[in-house]
């Protein structure tokens, strides 16, 4: 809260969602910190349903939506708004992303901008799966990706309530990336702006590891697919990518991980529930004429398993 409060931009105001919390932290922030604002509620509704409500109540033109666990330098807020002001089709924009407790290394959850392959694995300039790179400049060059991070992510207000928000069924995890789906098929650009940077702690809400973190990022990401990716591929994507989940629940299962093997099976039955039951609670693309930036034509997880390519430069020539 204290590098927020010093954040270098005069027109903003500093509002904190609480998201039913039994920690304290209401009271912390009413003692030590009275000049923010609070908008509280009483159940956790996850991180999209969370935002939705909160953003609902907050009249801006831009939404500045960063997590609890960002620590943000004094300037990172103003050449986003200005790389946005450029054009009205720059609908988001994410800063650096760097590691909170090694600030040399990109931090996992967005790098220098998120990228998606062609079957729906996310990774970032700086991050492919669990290898984070150290920041040698090598991503400082303001460019159009395919998402930008929930953790730090500045939006255009007026889009953020036209896509209608996060879609609330995910509850949390790569809600974020369904939103800028959704974005580029309207039209949008997002960019990262390396020129903005931020550390992030990550992890703090459910950490690595977790049943829940895994089980959600699975689900999710098979809807997402589902939502956004138009029939011609769609039908045969799909399939294969279940296909490659199921080879990771099963390789988990053999080196003991048996909560892993039943989170991704969950999963898959709640994805085939939300298609038979479900698919009304959620929030489709509206408009599809867009052509998505940051899309990897090939499959990361070969590339990266397989043939050893560890680092984003190494899979984008």
């Amino acid at each position: 809260m204290p590098s927020v409060l010093a954040t270098a931009y005069e027109n903003m105001d500093i509002i904190v969602a609480d998201n039913g919390s039994t920690d304290g932290s209401v009271s912390f922030l009413e003692k030590q910190f009275p000049q923010v604002k609070l908008i509280c509620f009483n159940e956790n509704t996850g991180f999209a349903k969370g935002y939705n409500r909160t953003l609902m109540q907050v009249h801006a033109d831009y939404y500045a939506i960063i997590n609890s666990d960002i620590e943000v330098e004094p300037g990172w807020l103003a050449p986003i708004i200005s790389l946005l002001e450029k054009d009205k089709l720059n609908a988001a924009c994410q800063p650096k992303l760097l590691s909170y407790n090694n600030k040399k290394l990109f931090e996992y959850a967005g790098g220098a901008g998120g990228w998606l392959d062609s079957f729906g694995y996310p990774f970032a300039r700086g991050r492919v799966f669990d290898v984070c790179e150290e920041d040698k400049a090598q991503y400082d060059t303001t460019e159009r990706v395919f998402w930008v991070t929930g953790a730090a992510m500045v939006i255009r207000s007026n889009v953020f309530h036209e896509m209608k928000g996060f879609d609330e069924y995910f509850f949390a995890h790569q809600e974020e990336i369904d939103l800028c789906w959704r974005m580029q098929l309207a039209g949008y650009d997002l960019y990262c702006c390396p020129s903005s940077v931020v550390y992030h702690v990550g992890g703090g809400t459910l950490p690595r590891g977790n049943s829940l973190k895994t089980y959600l990022n699975f689900r999710n990401n098979q809807i997402m697919l589902y939502k956004n990716l138009p029939w011609s591929q769609k039908w045969w994507k799909i399939p294969f990518r279940i296909f490659l989940d199921s080879v990771s629940a099963w390789k988990g299962l053999f080196v003991g991980d048996g909560g892993y093997f039943l989170s991704i099976l969950r999963a898959h039955f709640s994805f085939l529930k939300w298609i038979l039951f479900r698919q009304n609670q959620s929030v489709f693309p509206e408009k599809k004429g867009g052509k998505p930036a940051g899309l990897y034509k090939g499959n990361v997880v070969w590339e990266h398993f397989v043939k050893g390519k560890k680092y984003f430069s190494q899979l984008i020539k």
